[in-house]
């Protein structure tokens, strides 16, 4: 999973990158609006938490021109992801603020301070409703994934993973059976000045096949990497 954070202060903003890489997310930072869009316009991101007083303007007019904007057309520039879930966070703490701020289009409200771990949870049910899900774990055939936890089980045996390869085996199964490209892979685990080697996402790839078995994971040659569909029961 990819986070844009748009915080202008700097103690907030590492303290939040730190948190949600401890969790697993790829994370980009900006500071302001103008860099924000940048970012949106060039790179996937999953998952937007917002600051709203920032030095070239109020965050909620970013997100008024995300979600009013059209779903991007194939063959012309990229855009933004008119429906990617947006969390706000600020210090204004108001009813009528925090009711202006879902009206615009937002997904969920925390008012600073807060604890990293209550926006974590926030993020994740942000997530899993996005994709669909009401249960707050993953299970697809005799695999179960806890993303709160960390947590894999196959046949009811824990599996330790990796960060990385805990991350990847979620980016798969959130869009499977859809196929996601090595470069789509990459900028769900990495954010921008992350150290990547050529390989890398072909070395998690494999340790996630030695660990979990090499037919949950498929390989479309030229093209991506796939969870395909689980039989349904006889």
């Amino acid at each position: 999973m990819r986070a844009l954070v748009v915080e202008d202060d700097p103690g907030i903003a590492s303290g939040l990158q730190a948190s949600l890489k401890q969790a697993g997310y790829a994370v980009d930072v900006c500071d302001t609006l103008e860099a924000a869009w940048h970012v949106l316009s060039v790179e996937p991101v999953d998952v937007l938490v917002l600051d709203l007083g920032l030095p070239d303007g109020d965050g909620l007019d970013l997100l008024a021109r995300l979600r009013r904007q059209a779903a991007p057309v194939a063959g012309r520039a990229a855009l933004p992801r008119n429906d990617l879930p947006v969390l706000i966070m600020t210090a204004r703490d108001g009813v009528s603020d925090r009711v202006s701020g879902l009206d615009s289009g937002a997904d969920d409200y925390i008012v600073k301070p807060f604890d990293a771990s209550e926006l974590l949870a926030r993020l994740r049910a942000m997530l899993r409703r996005a994709s669909g899900r009401s249960s707050p774990v993953i299970t697809h055939g005799d695999l179960v994934v806890d993303p709160a936890a960390h947590t894999v089980l196959r046949a009811g045996e824990h599996i330790p993973l990796g960060g990385k390869e805990f991350a990847l085996l979620m980016a798969l199964l959130q869009v499977h059976p859809q196929v996601l490209s090595k470069a789509r892979l990459e900028s769900s685990l990495y954010g921008f000045g992350e150290a990547l080697e050529s390989n890398a996402i072909e070395v998690h790839i494999h340790h996630l096949r030695r660990k979990l078995g090499e037919s949950l994971i498929k390989t479309v040659r030229g093209v991506g990497y796939f969870i395909p569909q689980q039989d349904p029961p006889a």
